[in-house]
């Protein structure tokens, strides 16, 4: 039922003004978060390196200590197992090479002390560079 028979029915319109505003709101953000991208970037020029061949591979001496206490100096079998006579095997295992790398292959059921006497050996000798042999599981 329509009780306003007298008046006509205006025509309904679109208010353009708040879409408008909303807009141009849009169109300020986008501008702005543009100009923040480019002082994000920056311009890195990266070192170049060139490889040389390593001139002689480092001497590395393997020192093996069996659960008995028993050593081997790149599988030689040593006789003396006292700290000079370790350190007297390193350094006929090392010759005339400079600072070797001595690798230490323990057995796990090993004592501390058959370790340590090849570390102190290496120390006396004068060798710094020691590392352990290790086995992934």
């Amino acid at each position: 039922m329509d009780f306003r028979r007298g008046r006509k029915h205006e025509e309904l319109e679109i208010n353009l003004v708040p879409l408008i505003d909303v807009l141009l709101v849009i169109i300020i953000f986008l501008v702005v978060s543009a100009t923040f991208s480019r002082i994000n970037e920056l311009q890195i020029n990266l070192p170049t390196a060139e490889a040389n061949a390593p001139q002689e591979k480092p001497l590395v001496i393997n020192v093996g200590i069996d659960a008995f206490g028993h050593y081997t100096i790149n599988n030689t079998a040593l006789a003396d197992v006292t700290v000079e006579g370790i350190m007297t095997a390193l350094r006929k295992a090392a010759g005339n090479g400079k600072e070797p790398t001595i690798i230490i292959n323990a057995d796990a059921k090993t004592t501390h002390q058959t370790v340590v006497n090849v570390m102190e050996a290496s120390r006396q000798a004068g060798y710094t560079h020691i590392t352990f042999a290790t086995q992934a599981q």
